[in-house]
């Protein structure tokens, strides 16, 4: 039996990287899965490799998310778990940000998770309990440079999590997740140049570039029984590289100028 054997879940950006990882490993976990993600045709393809529900969904969207989580409760038959994952990043000085671009990436990494919280909450104590996973991200709690909107919007996340967590215990636990630096579709542009990668494997204490599995792992656990006494937390995943280094100091230099 999985560790998630008839739960219910929901994953947010769930069409790729670490967000398709997680709905595959909580599938093979034994729970059922509506995957969401702005790419419609990606969570349809994701859900359908795993016997899931695919909803396209912009996060940003209060409407939309409240819309297609009730939707999704309904097709799942209940909510149990949900993982609030979807985002957006950026890297530029912090002056050359747009109002567009700021709007977006607080609008996606920490109004979507507003969003999905307060649509899932409800249909979780109605059902008697639950576990919420949100992403969060080491620059929210280290920024690195370029990144000011979206460490701020993390930071957010966090916080935001804390306070769900005092809210809706004892029934529903709320944690979060923030990895380091993963190879994912939007960090292979690094990951296969060697100038960039061979020196975030020399300051990651476990000598490699995480995967959207690592992450997964975690987000599995924090949603399962085994962290039945774990609520309100933030739980770093990547490799030790905070412990002793910026990371990526390297390679934002290069690409910001």
């Amino acid at each position: 039996m999985g560790l998630l054997e008839g739960r219910r879940a929901i994953v947010t950006g769930g069409a790729s990287g670490i967000g398709a990882a997680t709905a595959r490993r909580f599938a093979a976990e034994g729970a059922r899965v509506a995957v969401f993600d702005i790419d419609a045709a990606g969570a349809d393809a994701v859900a359908a490799e795993i016997g899931g529900l695919g909803f396209g969904v912009n996060v940003a969207k209060s409407e939309a998310v409240q819309a297609a989580v009730a939707a999704a409760a309904e097709g799942l038959g209940g909510l149990d778990v949900l993982f609030n994952n979807a985002g957006v990043g950026n890297l530029k000085p912090l002056d050359a940000y747009t109002d567009k671009e700021w709007e977006r990436l607080i609008g996606v990494n920490l109004t979507g998770t507003f969003n999905g919280l307060r649509a899932a909450l409800p249909i979780m104590q109605a059902g008697g309990g639950g576990a919420i996973v949100n992403m969060a991200s080491v620059s929210g709690i280290r920024p690195t440079r370029g990144e000011s909107p979206y460490a701020a919007a993390k930071a957010g996340v966090i916080a935001l999590t804390q306070s769900a967590a005092l809210e809706y215990g004892p029934t529903i636990r709320v944690n979060c997740v923030s990895p380091g630096f993963i190879h994912t579709a939007l960090t292979d542009f690094a990951v296969t140049t060697d100038a960039y990668r061979q020196p975030i494997e020399a300051e990651t204490p476990l000598g490699r570039v995480g995967t959207g599995d690592d992450v997964a792992k975690v987000v599995v656990f924090l949603a399962s029984d085994l962290a039945g006494y774990v609520s309100g937390q933030n739980i770093v995943v990547d490799g030790g590289s905070m412990l002793p280094s910026a990371q990526i100091d390297h390679m934002l230099r290069d690409l910001l100028g």
